[in-house]
Formats: C-alpha cells, sequence, structure tokens
C-alpha cells in the first residue's frame, strides 16, 4: 500500500462565507506557515489530493494554490517526487543555534533623537471604533453621502486620460482642485486667497506635520488648546514642539493665559470655529488678542477648521484666516468631514510669505494624493454637487442635534448636554462626584461608544464631561443611545 508523505496542515483554515476566494486563502495560510518556520526548508507538502481532503477543499483549489508559490520560489516542485519547501529559505543557522542564542544579542533599533523625545510626550490616542453609532465623534453621516453622483463624476474620470489620472501629478495638488478650493473659501468662508496658496495634502494629519517640519526647531513652545485634538498634537510633537496647554473658556483659547505660560511662544494651534471638542465659537475680541499676541511675538497660528461648514446659527463667524492682516494664519481644511474620512483629502492655505517655502518643500519631496481623487473632487464641487451636500449635511445635522438635546431632558440631573452651534459633536458634563471613566465603560458594555473629556486633555482641567458625537447616528440610535446612559449605575448619586 503506497503511503501518504508530507506535513499535516490542519492549522489552515478556511472562511467560506468571506469575500476571499478559497484557493487565496489557501494560498495565504501555506504561505505563512513557511515564512514563520512552521515548513521547514527542504520539507515536503502531502500530495495535492491528500491536503485537498484534509482542509475540505477541491483538489483544483490546492494545485492553483500551489502553483502559486512554485511561481514564487517557495516551493519547490519535483515530478515523480512531490513538492518541497524551497532550499533558498534555509536559514543561515540552525533552529537550535536560533533557539539558544541570547536575546540580549538582538539588534536595538537606533531612533532619532528628536523621536525619542516625541515617543514619550505623545498623548494617548486609544483609537475609537469608527463605524455609525451612538456617540462616534468625528465621524459624518455617511449613508447621506450623494454615492450616485461620486460613481458618475469617479467613472467620467477612471475611463479617461490614463497620463493625468495614473502618473504623478503636479506636487502642489492638481490645479483645478485648489481653483475650486479658492474658490468655496472666498464665497463660503470669507476668506480671500489665490489657488496658489493651496497645497493639497494627504489629509489634515499630513498638513500639521508639514507645518511642523517648516516652523519648529526641537523645543520650540506651541500654544495648544487645552482641551485640544489629539492627533494634530502628535503631529506636531513629533516635529519637535514642546506644547503649552493653554486653558479653554466659553470665548475660545485664553490668550492672557497663554501670554502668562509662554510669551515667546513659536505657534499657536486653534479650532475657533468650533473648539475640539468643547464646541465653543472663539470670540471676535478673542481673535483679534490671538492675532496681536502672534504680532508682538513674532509667531504664526495655524487654524484647524476641521467641521466649520456645518453651523446652525444665522450669525455665523467668519474663518480666524479671514481677518487675517498681518498674514500669520496658516489655514488647514480636511474634506474628512465634509465628504468622508478615507478620501484622505486636505490642504494647506499657506500665507503669502510662505507660499515660496511650501512650493520648494511640495515640489521636493513630499507625495499628495491620488490625481484620479482630486479630480473627481474638483469636478464634484465645480458641478454644485460639494454645495448641495453641505446644504444637506447641515439640515442632518441640525435635525439630529435637536433630537439629542431633546432626549436630554429625560437624563438624571448628574449629566447635562451641552448645547452647541456648529458641528456634529457635543459635551455632556458630569457632576464632579461622577466617574467618568466607568461611565464610559459601563457605556460600551451596552454598545453605546462616547468618551471622557480628560482624552482630550495635556494638563488637567475643571470640568468633568463626555464628549458625545451625533452625526453619524440615526435618531432612534440617539434616542436609544442616551436612553442607556441614562440608566447606567455610574449616574446614580
Amino acid at each position: 500500500m503506497k503511503q501518504q508523505a508530507g506535513a499535516l496542515l490542519s492549522s489552515i483554515r478556511i472562511e467560506r462565507g468571506s469575500d476571499r476566494k478559497i484557493s487565496v486563502q489557501l494560498y495565504m495560510g501555506l504561505r505563512e506557515i513557511i515564512l514563520t518556520g512552521g515548513l521547514e526548508a527542504g520539507k515536503r507538502l502531502p500530495a495535492s489530493r491528500t491536503l485537498a481532503k484534509e482542509i475540505g477543499v477541491s483538489r483544483t483549489t490546492v494545485i492553483d494554490a500551489i502553483d502559486r508559490l512554485v511561481s514564487e520560489g517557495m516551493l519547490v516542485s519535483r515530478v515523480g517526487a512531490g513538492t518541497y519547501v524551497s532550499d533558498v529559505l534555509a536559514p543561515p543557522q540552525t533552529n537550535a543555534q536560533q533557539r539558544d542564542a541570547p536575546k540580549d544579542e538582538q539588534a536595538e533599533p537606533q531612533l532619532s533623537h528628536r523621536f525619542t523625545v516625541a515617543l514619550d510626550s505623545f498623548a494617548p490616542r486609544q483609537r475609537l471604533p469608527h463605524k455609525s453609532q451612538a456617540f462616534i465623534t468625528a465621524l459624518p453621516a455617511l449613508e447621506a453621502f450623494p454615492m450616485t453622483h461620486w460613481a458618475r463624476i469617479s467613472a467620467r474620470h477612471l475611463r479617461g486620460n490614463r497620463d493625468e489620472m495614473m502618473g504623478y501629478g503636479p506636487p502642489q495638488g492638481l490645479d483645478r482642485l485648489r481653483r475650486s478650493i479658492a474658490s468655496h473659501l472666498n464665497a463660503a468662508r470669507g476668506i480671500r486667497c489665490r489657488p496658489e496658496q493651496i497645497f493639497i495634502t494627504s489629509g489634515a494629519q499630513q498638513a500639521f506635520s508639514v507645518i511642523g517640519r517648516v516652523l519648529l526647531n526641537n523645543g520650540d513652545k506651541v500654544w495648544y488648546e487645552n482641551p485640544g485634538a489629539i492627533g494634530a498634537g502628535n503631529a506636531l510633537v513629533a516635529n519637535g514642539a514642546r506644547l503649552v496647554p493653554v486653558p479653554v473658556d466659553g470665548d475660545g483659547l485664553d490668550v492672557e493665559q497663554g501670554l502668562q505660560l509662554a510669551p515667546d511662544f513659536r505657534l499657536a494651534f486653534v479650532t475657533p470655529s468650533h473648539q475640539q471638542p468643547l464646541g465653543h465659537v472663539m470670540s471676535l475680541p478673542r481673535r483679534l488678542a490671538l492675532l496681536e499676541a502672534a504680532k508682538a511675538a513674532n509667531a504664526m497660528i495655524v487654524e484647524d477648521d476641521y467641521d466649520g461648514e456645518f453651523h446652525f446659527s444665522d450669525r455665523v463667524q467668519p474663518a480666524l484666516k479671514s481677518i487675517d492682516t498681518q498674514d500669520r494664519v496658516i489655514y488647514v481644511g480636511t474634506f474628512s468631514k465634509t465628504l468622508f474620512p478615507s478620501v484622505r483629502l486636505g490642504f494647506i492655505l499657506s500665507p503669502g510669505s510662505l507660499v515660496p517655502v511650501f512650493d520648494q518643500v511640495f515640489t521636493s519631496w513630499i507625495s499628495g494624493p491620488s490625481t484620479a481623487t482630486q479630480a473627481i473632487v474638483s469636478d464634484f464641487m465645480d458641478e454644485g454637487q460639494f454645495a448641495t451636500h453641505i446644504r444637506m449635511m447641515r439640515r442632518l445635522y441640525k435635525a439630529r442635534y435637536d433630537v439629542l438635546i431633546e432626549a436630554a431632558n429625560s437624563l438624571p440631573s448628574s449629566i447635562r448636554v451641552q448645547q452647541t452651534r456648529s458641528g456634529f459633536h457635543t459635551t455632556a458634563y458630569l457632576d464632579p462626584c461622577v466617574d467618568a471613566g466607568a461611565l464610559v465603560e459601563q457605556a460600551k458594555g451596552r454598545n453605546v461608544i462616547t468618551a471622557p473629556l480628560a482624552r482630550y486633555c495635556l494638563a488637567p482641567v475643571e470640568q468633568n464631561a463626555l464628549v458625545l458625537g451625533f452625526g453619524s447616528a440615526k435618531p432612534d440610535g440617539i434616542q436609544a443611545g442616551l436612553k442607556i446612559l441614562s440608566g447606567l449605575p455610574a449616574l446614580d448619586i
């Protein structure tokens, strides 16, 4: 009786309901076993019929996976003798030698001094689930996006000129998208600018990183809102910034406090249209004071206008950049909220004095987002779809906000939802004796996701609060989420 030879490979699991083809799953499973040492060089695989039977797939599927690995050089097929793991994958020393090698001989990675310091200074950023539900923050209403129009424009461009859509586009960004953005900023945000001041980035975080590299030396002081946005702070820290936590009140960043803490600041980072995360709008006197402080310190200001398009009030404050007569504000915008996050598209609006610098930086070493994506967004804006979408989303977010405020009336007195005038998140203030961390964990156990205000703080603050996103949750989800919150033990004081 002929013996069946070859390794047992029963650890390979095939997911029948997966979108990935079974042959691809088998190929990846075999490849993983080989690369991690589960099959050593020279080891024989079982016959294709045997392997097919053991895993529960067709022989054709097994042959297809093995042929791919043979073509990659990981397996060697010998006529009449079977299929073996290639000798090329043999390690330079035996497995016993590897096991016996002392661990202290392993090379330690040598990080740059700047990044070693940054790793110790990064604000903790536990990633929240990014799916549409109560009360996820920073996620727009994806189900309301006009995908039909987007798909039509996309198809037109993807069938178009391949050199333009698939080649290396202009490093500063597609000219027509820069014109579209400049026109929109003028009409919608009151910012007069030229297309050549616009530099397209792969999202706002890349923009903050580029600004930090251009402007900051190691240890330079940066006024930073406390509480404030986490990601932007980490991007600046990675480029040498020493963040100075400046308190925020109902008028925005407290300029007087900033001057007391660090009068020699190099940069100020603010979210004046809708403070992240408290939701306040920076008052005009505070904006003027910030501009004056920057002038006195010869500093620059980064304005992050991450969701300023979505305002509810008839009295809309203009962008800080629109009243900048000293050319000190670097305006950063993103399409993650106005379109959708995975579009990975943002931009820097540079002051005129820095245009030659950014132009050289982008020309020399920065690669921007997909040219095809930029072309699609430009047409989406020029054909009026963007403006239509913004108007619709303002109405939708206002309706969801109204549901939130109305449902909040039934909450216990130990939690009070703060009213806001824009965006799609707000804060819910808690009594001092409420344990915000325990409340968050209890809510998570009931599939309600929220975040404590402390998550956004560089230094402790007096406020005890949660941050509630309402943009991605439908009205019934908002109502159900608040009902769950109201019944949690942490609020029972």
